[in-house]
């Protein structure tokens, strides 16, 4: 295998429109990382799900993931489903490296840039 990849984690909704953020996102880092496939996975309610996602990757042969999960904090989706299903891709592909990441609301820089955006907000 050989590759890298980056998961953008997300849980997931009805609404077929809360989708568009988390694709803006997903090229946008596309962008600044052309030599990583950069893809969206969901925990539940959209596709593809987290384990569709990794099988695709896999028969393409990427050997390195980098799951973010797309969250303000380390609920229990974070903590408890998403490491039960990492290790369960993790015994699925003995050959691939899946790490996860912590929740991107948790980033110091993250908070800060919400920070600037609540205040630029209250301010007009």
């Amino acid at each position: 295998m050989a590759g890298r990849a980056l998961i953008l984690f997300a849980h997931g909704a009805r609404a077929e429109s809360w989708k568009a953020p988390f694709e803006r996102l997903r090229g946008l880092a596309q962008a600044r990382m052309p030599d990583v496939q950069v893809s969206l996975a969901f925990l539940e309610l959209m596709e593809p799900r987290l384990p569709a996602e990794v099988a695709r990757l896999a028969q393409q042969g990427v050997a390195d993931i980098t799951v973010v999960p797309v969250f303000l904090g380390q609920g229990g989706h974070v903590l408890r489903d998403l490491p039960l299903i990492a290790d369960e891709l993790r015994a699925a592909y003995p050959g691939m490296v899946i790490k996860v990441v912590g929740a991107v609301g948790e980033d110091p820089d993250v908070l800060n840039a919400m920070t600037d955006y609540c205040v630029a907000a209250a301010k007009s």
